[in-house]
């Protein structure tokens, strides 16, 4: 099997050594070259082009962010941001997402080789999905601009703690029996996505009205990254679009975001619909995870519920979308033509939990008429 091979450009001579030795440690992925800074980068890419770069923000003689513009405009490469300056989800964050970034990764300003050492799962699994991410060259880099993406849970590393990385929905709900099922009530969609899912996410929302039930989303982003997510969507929305908090209720034209590093559950009382965050193990490697979501979605919305899955890497969301439709919800997955990695919707396809399968464009349209 061909190896991914990864360039990376940090100006830490510490960083990039514990980098290469873990990109190294797994069989799939190589380390072609290392970079002190973006101009030594040009001038390697420039003899030999890597499937992948990983490149810190904060750098001499020409910053991150500079960088990734001119790589995503004139030669797109798959970029992982592995960088201090994306720890609190700052604007400089949310620009690299913007500018075309495949996966974001925030490291500590203090002991970045010991983070780095204890992200193991985290940085080998960016790195995967990156290569899987279709780039197309891009000639503005505005909110609008297509091909970004976006966040692997920061907490993979606690697989080194003991912790297994492929936990079920059942460590945090119980699947939905014959005698939970509900009768009608408000309708409600769920939503999933991963790599690529932050401007898929945009496009569906901004192509729907205030009037539409309420939405809640699962998307793969770490921990900081979700309220400024969250806070950008709703700046450009009709509808209402917030980080959701323990307790939020769910409701017509409001649209609730599961925060980083907390899975978000689907609750009801009565006809009213909230949802719970809280802590729990990492659901498919994830947290938030979207089958945590979907499960508690089948549980207590039913066929009152539409599951949507978009573009991601890995299977997070194909058994809980199974779930949902086996209750009588409605189930869309994303289409492999406009899926910038179709790994999540097509795990769903395969295990037969799919209705429609739609191109981006396609499902803001249905659910207007489905509603």
């Amino acid at each position: 099997m061909k190896k991914i091979r990864v360039l990376v450009v940090d100006d830490s001579a510490v960083v990039r050594q514990s980098l290469s030795s873990i990109l190294e440690s797994d069989p799939e992925i190589e380390v072609m070259d290392t970079a002190a800074d973006p101009i030594i980068a040009v001038k390697k890419i420039m003899k030999e082009v890597p499937d992948v770069i990983t490149l810190d923000i904060e750098m001499p003689r020409m910053d991150g962010l500079t960088f990734l513009r001119k790589i995503m405009s004139q030669h797109p490469i798959p970029v992982v941001i592995i960088s201090s300056l994306t720890t609190e989800g700052t604007e400089v964050a949310m620009k690299a997402l913007e500018y075309g970034a495949s996966e974001i990764i925030g490291k500590p300003a203090m002991n970045a080789a010991k983070f780095i050492n204890e992200s193991k799962i985290l940085i080998c699994d960016a790195v995967k999905a990156a290569s899987q991410v279709k780039l197309l060259r891009k000639k503005s880099y505005g909110p609008t601009s297509p091909g970004t993406e976006q966040g692997v849970t920061n907490d993979r590393q606690r697989k080194f703690m003991g912790v297994r990385p492929k936990y079920s929905a059942d460590v945090i709900l119980d699947k939905a029996s014959a005698s939970d099922r509900i009768g009608q009530t408000e309708k409600i969609i769920v939503l999933g996505a991963s790599t690529g899912g932050t401007e898929a996410i945009r496009q569906f929302l901004q192509n729907l009205p205030d009037k539409m039930p309420g939405i809640a989303i699962v998307q793969h982003m770490p921990e900081g990254f979700t309220k400024s997510f969250a806070n950008s969507l709703n700046n450009i929305c009709e509808l209402e679009v917030k980080e959701a908090e323990n307790g939020d209720k769910l409701y017509q034209g409001r649209v609730l975001i599961a925060p980083g590093n907390y899975h978000m559950l689907l609750k009801r009382v009565g006809r009213e619909y909230f949802v719970e965050v809280k802590e729990g193990p990492l659901v498919n490697r994830h947290r938030p995870s979207v089958d945590v979501l979907f499960r508690s979605a089948s549980r207590y919305a039913g066929s009152n519920a539409t599951g949507i899955l978009l573009t991601g890497m890995g299977n997070d969301g194909a058994k809980g979308l199974l779930e949902l439709k086996e209750v009588g919800a409605h189930t869309i997955a994303q289409d492999e033509a406009s899926s910038v990695v179709y790994g999540m919707p097509k795990e769903a396809a395969k295990l037969g939990a799919v209705d429609k399968i739609m191109a981006l464009s396609e499902i803001a349209p249905y659910m207007l008429k489905k509603k």
